[in-house]
């Protein structure tokens, strides 16, 4: 677990995927400017096509940030593609002897997969780009997360049962995060190891079939091997306009392929690309209970 942020450390601003757009930087700037030091480089807002800059451009930034001492934490800028292309270029040495929280989602998911094989929790949560739609209360969370070494315990959030019965709490490490980053991991060095976890899902832009193709790949590969549950969160705009459903068609095929597995689950937390995106700690040991509630054991940072 990486130290908490204390008064006047400097959080890094990062690119690796995705181009943001200047307004939306701003936006989100302003977010967190009243909570925490940012720095943020010149190179954040290069545009090349659908990526951030260069390969090199990226990787060259974030590993700056590693090495950088005075920078206690890292905050991605967006999400999008590309991080899957950088992570053999970079090195898990540097954040294993200065260790930092990682904040990030969605693509951001590959490089929280790759602190946690460095051997550093990170925080799945809200992307800079993100962080000027979101309530108050979601940037507090954030900050909260990377201030605080305190569990977060129980969360209060109306969590309805997905998948095979919870009869019994389940225990194990919050990890995961995007579907299809999840399943374009499998094989790779940083695929996110499953046993004894309980597994987060959230989606964005996917038909409902294409969700079922991601968790059937993930099944077959072995990728839900072990998991102890499954976590829901957003499934945002995950429908096929060829064949109009009320919103539950995604979640369907997400109840179905746990069923198969005899996964238990929950489903309904405010975490994604929806209207709300609370933070939480990746890795972190979390108990689903029978009653809908996520407890979180453990914190993101150590004293």
């Amino acid at each position: 677990m990486p130290p908490r942020l204390r008064d006047g450390d400097l959080v890094g601003v990062i690119a690796p995927a995705g181009p943001i757009l200047p307004d939306r930087l701003r936006a989100g700037l302003d977010r967190l400017a009243p909570h925490l030091h940012l720095r943020v480089p010149e190179g954040v807002t290069t545009s090349t096509g659908y990526l951030a800059g260069s390969d090199e451009r990226r990787a060259g930034e974030l590993d700056a940030m590693l090495r950088d001492p005075d920078v206690r934490a890292i905050i991605l800028a967006r999400g999008g593609y590309g991080i899957a292309r950088i992570l053999p270029m970079l090195d898990p040495a540097a954040l294993r002897a200065d260790p930092k929280p990682i904040v990030g989602f969605s693509d951001g998911t590959a490089l929280l997969a790759w602190a946690a094989r460095a051997g550093v929790r990170g925080i799945h949560g809200p992307v800079i780009g993100q962080l000027g739609e979101l309530p108050d209360e979601d940037v507090a969370a954030m900050v909260r997360l990377l201030r605080d070494p305190a569990p977060l315990g129980r969360l209060p959030w109306p969590l309805a049962p997905i998948g095979a019965p919870l009869a019994a709490p389940r225990e194990g490490r919050l990890v995961g995060g995007n579907l299809t980053l999840w399943a374009n991991l499998i094989g790779t060095p940083w695929q996110i190891e499953s046993a004894g976890a309980i597994a987060l899902f959230e989606e964005v832009g996917e038909k409902p079939y294409e969700v079922d193709r991601d968790l059937t790949h993930l099944v077959l590969a072995g990728g839900l091997a072990g998991a102890a549950a499954a976590l829901i969160g957003e499934l945002t705009r995950c429908h096929d306009p060829a064949h109009p459903d009320d919103g539950t068609a995604a979640f369907a095929a997400v109840d179905d392929r746990l069923r198969h597995l005899a996964l238990p689950g929950l489903r309904g937390a405010p975490v994604g690309h929806g209207r709300r995106n609370v933070a939480l700690p990746w890795g972190a040991r979390a108990v689903l209970h029978p009653d809908g509630a996520l407890e979180l054991l453990e914190a993101a940072v150590t004293s």
